[in-house]
């Protein structure tokens, strides 16, 4: 009878080690994922906030003399949302910040820009995509610090080491950058 509990609790135990192992390989995963599809989200968001630049220049453009260059780079930056990862995020909102910045102040030098109705509903649609861009920006670096978590603590550090994975990247925007434009007339 001996013979058969010793060999049947070793058992059990590499049962159990094997169900653990998994489950935590699967969480690592389930928030790897995550990560990645919030990103994704950031940059549909980094995209609509390009392409609502791009129909402001539009309406700016018969007002004001425009930069040629301004153009041309939300042009760029359009396309090379998609490509985009975690480290170019933060180039991309930076440039975009700076170009909405530019945009903001040539349109503040034409009162009667600020009431027309697409500039108005446009700006109104700006804020929305900065706060969605902020909210996903928050999302993605709290997925980043439980899955980091588990990577550094015992004992998902084993499966972590095991499976070969490495901390995820924080999106780091600096100071000004993380700030919202302001949006008003």
């Amino acid at each position: 009878m001996m013979e058969l509990i010793l060999p049947g609790i070793i058992i059990l135990l590499l049962v159990v080690l094997a169900i653990w192992f998994i489950s935590l390989y699967n969480r690592f995963y389930a928030l790897k994922n995550s990560y990645e599809a919030t990103l994704g989200q950031i940059k549909v968001a980094l995209k609509k906030r390009l392409d609502m630049i791009d129909q402001l220049l539009g309406a700016v453009k018969s007002y004001a003399a425009f930069e040629k260059e301004t153009f041309e780079r939300v042009t760029a930056m359009r396309a090379s949302v998609g490509s985009a990862g975690a480290a170019d995020i933060a180039g991309l909102e930076a440039e975009s910040r700076t170009i909405l910045g530019r945009l903001f102040a040539v349109m503040g030098n034409y009162p009667e820009l600020k009431t027309q109705a697409t500039v108005s509903e446009l700006m109104g649609a700006v804020k929305n995509v900065e706060d969605e861009i902020a909210r996903q920006r928050y999302t993605c670096n709290n997925i980043a610090e439980q899955f980091n978590t588990m990577v550094d603590t015992i004992p998902s550090n084993l499966v972590a080491g095991i499976a070969g994975l490495s901390k995820l990247q924080y999106l780091e925007f600096e100071e000004e950058i993380s700030k919202r434009p302001e949006i008003s007339f």
